[in-house]
């Protein structure tokens, strides 16, 4: 347990997944290949369970509103071998937090059976009438999938391809009929999948086609919360580039790769918390000059580069955001 709370200060002060990285910012007198080796240890071995991970996940981050989720893969190369990451993420406060991970033996899409096993783990921690709708782009498709989730009483607000049948008819000759000047053409309670769904059908500024499916929520409501599915690109780019750089690692075992995924959820998660008690500026658009992963980072590293000594009440608050009674009675809060 004392090693995975040094790995996950480390993970917040390297900003870097490498052994070498966090093994740099573990305190003792140890020789760095020693900690290595223990770090090393700790990938190949240690009880680290991602139900165990989602459950506090789900404790820390309480909503009196059912929740919200989105769904989709994340991928990168190591050599010749590919890392593929089914991720299901659940949002808080304006952010996607991953909750659930399955890494696939293979690159390209995920396959239905197992996606259904996820969510199968999800109904594990929650119940299916907690859960208001799951975002999903066009690779999660199918009338298996989509029978799956319904079966499951999990309601999906997906988009579709052109060729997909929408009341026995590919979805780009209903576009057909969007007349100049229209903004959408709304559909409610046709048969996509063999399931009674709302459709929403417009063009994107880049002249794309944009369909999405949902039978959560009204037509004319599918947009807006589709936007939100932008959230899980912004968790990934947070995970990779923009934050911890993931693909940095050099570990490609399943087993390994899955402990390390644990480890950026907890550091993540604390990262959102401290985020969401910063100020920050706003842009004319009206959204935050810095995100709240980024503000939480930050914070984090500032405490915890100081003396000790003279920050102690500060880490002790940064650190109690770890009891779940912390954060409850405040999720109606707006961000």
């Amino acid at each position: 347990m004392e090693l995975l709370a040094l790995l996950v200060l480390a993970l917040i002060g390297a900003k870097d997944v490498r052994h070498a990285a966090l093994a740099e910012r573990c305190p003792g007198n140890a020789q760095t290949a020693s900690i290595i080796r223990q770090i090393e240890r700790f990938f190949h071995q240690h009880p680290l369970c991602p139900l165990d991970v989602a459950r506090l996940v789900l404790a820390l981050l309480p909503d009196v509103k059912r929740r919200e989720f989105s769904l989709d893969r994340t991928n990168w190369k190591l050599g010749k071998t590919d890392v593929n990451a089914l991720v299901l993420a659940v949002h808080w406060r304006g952010v996607a937090v991953p909750l659930l991970f399955e890494l696939l033996p293979h690159s390209g899409n995920s396959g239905t059976c197992t996606r259904l096993a996820l969510l199968d783990e999800v109904l594990t921690l929650l119940d299916c009438c907690d859960v208001a709708t799951i975002y999903a782009d066009r690779e999660f498709i199918g009338q298996a999938w989509i029978q799956g989730l319904a079966e499951r009483g999990l309601p999906i607000t997906v988009r579709l391809r052109v060729d997909t049948r929408i009341e026995g008819l590919p979805a780009g000759e209903w576009l057909g009929d969007l007349q100049p000047g229209k903004k959408a053409i709304l559909l409610d309670g046709l048969e996509v999948y063999g399931l009674p769904m709302n459709v929403v059908l417009t063009w994107t500024d880049q002249g794309e086609p944009l369909i999405v499916a949902s039978n959560a929520t009204a037509a004319s409501r599918i947009l807006k919360g589709y936007r939100k599915r932008w959230k899980i690109e912004c968790l990934f780019r947070a995970l990779k580039t923009k934050g911890f750089r993931l693909e940095n690692t050099h570990m490609t075992l399943p087993g390994h790769v899955t402990r390390l995924l644990c480890l950026l959820t907890l550091a993540y998660v604390w990262s959102v918390l401290v985020g969401t008690l910063q100020e920050t500026a706003l842009k004319t658009h009206g959204r935050r000059a810095w995100s709240v992963v980024t503000l939480g980072l930050r914070s984090l590293v500032r405490a915890f580069s100081r003396q000790v000594g003279a920050s102690v009440d500060e880490l002790l608050h940064l650190i109690r955001l770890w009891m779940p009674h912390h954060t409850m009675g405040a999720e109606t809060v707006g961000y």
